[in-house]
Parts: structure tokens; C-alpha cells; sequence
């Protein structure tokens, strides 16, 4: 029996009765005015009416969430979700539109709103006491608007400049533990520091490159160490940055080997997806279908139109 076999992905009563008891285990719960069972079934199947009477609202399990007003079938939302959070490099849109036999304009945007669900904030900061974070900055396809040099007055940049017209990443890794990655307009001094200061717990030891951006930030840490790639010393002792060059290298081959192209409005949604799978990987003790458990319940409260592009 394989993963795919489980009830819940055969038809959509049984997503909608496993979708209810995953989020409201204490019976309904309405999304308008936040009440807990008080309120009652409607004629219409997995239709509720809020028993409150300043609310007095219908809903349903998906009210509210990424699958609102979605005419795709509840098991295969369930389907697509175990399937993007069990396939380590990403699965296309195209592949989606093939397996759950729905349009590629449907498996597209699915495929977003699933990412949107497995989005965190973040509030915690990486680190701690005796823990080390890794930081380290790459750059991923080519800008849609090439950025201009103030040193050819405002001319965009050359050959010998070409990172600077591609899109910068910059990546924190908490060494065995938990990625965040941000796409920024530019990766200068100023917003690498400000993302480091704002997302390590300052009790860290920061390890980095040897990088002019990260020059300053010893006394925001406990400690700042570095490698020096330029002179090829990428370990010493247990100083180094793989672990967030290790991020980098199973995005890399996912973008290129899965999704081929990705607009620059829409990469922070593919580095939340990279980000969900690498903090639930299995060597933190989760499985496939704990990842997809963890995704759906991320669907609260958050919305995802055709009139918002990204």
C-alpha cells in the first residue's frame, strides 16, 4: 500500500472529513468570529452556519485559507500537497497538470497557494547559546530589469559585473537545524547586516566567508568566524559554511533540473518551498507525511487570487 493509497486522498468526502478533524478537533470552528462549536450543519454537505448570533456566517473547512472558492476537488489538494512536500527538488506544475488530471493554469497556481501554505514568519531567531549560523549570499538567474552601475553613470553593468544583474539570495543556516533565506534587490553591506542582525539570536557564533558584507558583525555575536574561499580553505577546525552552500546546491538543481524558469516576483515562493522541505527534512525526524500534515495546517489564514500576483 503506497502513501497515495490513504483514504483521504480517494475522494473528496474523505479529505473534507480528515481536513475537519485536523483543524477543528473540537468541533467546528468558525473563521469570521473564532467560535468553537457553536454552530451547525447546513443541508448542503461540509456547509456550517456560525451559531453565534452577531455572526450568524456560513463556512466551510477551506474558508479562509489558500483553497477558498477553489473548484478543484479536496483530495486532489491533498494529493498535490504530500506531493510537493515529498519530492526533495520540487515537482512542476506540468507534472501536477499530468497527475491529477487538471489544467496546467490550475496546477499552476495550486502549486503557489501550496507554497504560501508552507510560508513561516520566522519570528524566532535563529541560533542560541553554544549554537552556530551559518551565513552566506548567492545569486540565481538574471534580473528582469538590469540594475545600473553609479560607477558608469547609470549605465547597467558589464560582463565583468554580471552578478550584479542576477538575482541575489542570501541564506542563514543554523548548522543541524532550521534555513531562512531572503531574496533581496541587491546585496550590499547594509541589507546582508541588517538581515543577519534581525533574524540570529545574538548568543550565536556566526560563520561566514571571508566577504567584505559580513565585515562588522563581530559585535553583534558571540563570535564571528570565517573561511577564506579566495586562498581555497573551506574547513578549518570547525569553521566553515556547507551547510548553507548545501541549501544552495539542492535549490540550484531544483530550479534548474524541476522548474526550469521562475519569474523574479515569484522566487520568494520557491525559497519558502526549498526553506519548508530543508527545516522538515527527515534527519529532523519528519516524514513524507508529516511534511505534507505540517503544509495543509499552514493553510489558515492565509489568501492567494489571480489578482495578486505575488
Amino acid at each position: 500500500m503506497t502513501a497515495l493509497n490513504a483514504a483521504h486522498f480517494q475522494t473528496p468526502e474523505k479529505a473534507r472529513a480528515y481536513l475537519e478533524a485536523m483543524r477543528w478537533p473540537e468541533g467546528p470552528v468558525c473563521p469570521h468570529c473564532g467560535t468553537v462549536g457553536s454552530a451547525y450543519a447546513r443541508k448542503k454537505a461540509g456547509l456550517y452556519r456560525c451559531a453565534e448570533k452577531e455572526c450568524r456566517k456560513d463556512f466551510t473547512v477551506t474558508t479562509k485559507t489558500v483553497m477558498e472558492s477553489s473548484h478543484i476537488k479536496l483530495h486532489h489538494w491533498l494529493q498535490a500537497f504530500y506531493l510537493m512536500a515529498s519530492s526533495k527538488k520540487g515537482m512542476s506544475a506540468h507534472q501536477l497538470h499530468r497527475t491529477l488530471g487538471i489544467t496546467y493554469k490550475s496546477a499552476w497556481f495550486m502549486a503557489h497557494r501550496i507554497r504560501e501554505a508552507m510560508r513561516t514568519g520566522g519570528l524566532t531567531p535563529l541560533g542560541g547559546e553554544g549554537k552556530i549560523v551559518e551565513a552566506d549570499e548567492t545569486y540565481f538567474g538574471k534580473a528582469e530589469t538590469p540594475r545600473v552601475s553609479p560607477q558608469r553613470k547609470g549605465r547597467p553593468y558589464t560582463k565583468r559585473g554580471h552578478l550584479w544583474n542576477n538575482r541575489p539570495i542570501v541564506a542563514l543556516v543554523e548548522r543541524g537545524g532550521s534555513v531562512r533565506s531572503f531574496h533581496v534587490p541587491v546585496a550590499d553591506k547594509a541589507t546582508v547586516q541588517r538581515i543577519v542582525a534581525e533574524n540570529i539570536s545574538r548568543e550565536s557564533r556566526l560563520h561566514t566567508d571571508e566577504s567584505p558584507l559580513y565585515r562588522g558583525t563581530a559585535s553583534f555575536f558571540a563570535k564571528h568566524e570565517t573561511v577564506r574561499h579566495s586562498r581555497k580553505e573551506y574547513v578549518r577546525d570547525d569553521i566553515h559554511t556547507n551547510s548553507a552552500e548545501g541549501y544552495f546546491s539542492i535549490f540550484k538543481r531544483g530550479m534548474r533540473g524541476i522548474y526550469q524558469h521562475c519569474k523574479e516576483k515569484h522566487l520568494h515562493r520557491y525559497l519558502a518551498e526549498y526553506d519548508f522541505r530543508y527545516n522538515h527534512r527527515e534527519k529532523l525526524g519528519y516524514n513524507d507525511g508529516d511534511r505534507a500534515a505540517i503544509a495543509v495546517k499552514g493553510i489558515e489564514g492565509k489568501r492567494l487570487t489571480y489578482r495578486q500576483p505575488h
